[in-house]
């Protein structure tokens, strides 16, 4: 037996068994009206098209499965196959290809390529919360990867896209987004809006941080470019965990991924960040990941179908 054994990964009728009880906890709800009472099963006609998991609402008359209103949505993959790719997505700590997933599965690439991409927007939370709180220890870092379409390469970073990450200490649960430039005024205003004002910031020596102090409770530097990763004088003060979480990240873009294209970089980071915040050391296991993958599928679509940046 293998994780994969499981009867969602294999049947059309037990995954979506296995989607309802995840998104309907038992209770199906009409996605055009809303309604709980007069909900019935449509039984599958063999001498027609069979539809899985199909239902009729009685109060608005129609028809619908668990898949309306999700990145699902109008997916003509078979749902079995939808789940085994999630499952390996999110048990894979450093991704894994369109290509792989097309060999895997025996799909197409360009279906490979954009269920990942709905994968990826399920895993999106869209947390606001605000980090840092009690006068816990926030790191923040910005890291540079890949090439702006378009731009001449040249030395430094300056044709990079660039990303700003946090990690919370006391949580261990890291937020990142995508960023125009690095100076200060674009850096600042993010970390304000992202960070509680009693929490202590760690930082490396990088300029865009210097007014870091003004807003929060301590802000602690280290000079990376003179050796410096921890301050021997206090241990607490480094921004070695977010650099860690950066090392994942990286790691899984160049080796797995290869190219993304910025249009697309939000997902990847919203995949890594998912990944990042439902790990082991938090008390999560595959299944847990995977659950709460699908559980992100609610209210999201994606509407392009084929491929714009290879992977």
């Amino acid at each position: 037996m293998s994780a994969l054994s499981r009867p969602e990964f294999h049947s059309e009728d037990a995954a979506f068994a296995h989607l309802e009880r995840i998104i309907w906890a038992g209770e199906p709800v009409c996605p055009h009206c809303g309604g709980t009472d007069r909900i019935t099963s449509v039984k599958a006609n063999p001498a027609k098209r069979i539809r899985h998991g199909l239902h009729r609402c009685g109060d608005c008359k129609k028809q619908f499965t668990v898949k309306i209103g999700t990145v699902f949505e109008h997916m003509r993959l078979p749902l079995h196959k939808a789940l085994q790719a999630v499952y390996l997505v999110t048990s894979s700590k450093k991704g894994i290809s369109a290509h792989q997933l097309h060999r895997t599965l025996e799909i197409t690439y360009k279906s490979a390529w954009f269920l990942l991409h709905r994968i990826r927007e399920a895993m999106r939370d869209g947390d606001t919360t605000l980090m840092g709180g009690n006068g816990g220890t926030v790191e923040v870092d910005e890291t540079f990867i890949g090439r702006k379409k378009g731009m001449e390469k040249r030395r430094a970073f300056h044709h990079k896209m660039k990303v700003l990450a946090l990690v919370d200490r006391e949580t261990g649960k890291a937020r990142t987004m995508v960023i125009d430039d690095v100076r200060a005024e674009t850096l600042m205003p993010l970390v304000i809006a992202n960070v509680e004002r009693e929490a202590r910031i760690m930082t490396d020596e990088h300029s865009g941080y210097r007014d870091a102090g003004k807003f929060f409770a301590a802000h602690g530097t280290t000079s990376h470019g003179r050796g410096e990763y921890v301050n021997l004088e206090d241990r607490s003060i480094h921004s070695n965990t977010v650099e860690g979480y950066f090392s994942i990240f990286k790691r899984g873009m160049k080796g797995i991924y290869h190219h993304c294209g910025e249009q697309h970089l939000h997902r990847y980071l919203a995949e890594y960040e998912f990944r990042y915040n439902n790990r082991a050391k938090l008390g999560f296991n595959d299944t847990d990941r995977a659950g709460s993958a699908l559980r992100g599928i609610v209210g999201k679509r994606l509407t392009y179908g084929g491929p714009v940046a290879a992977n």
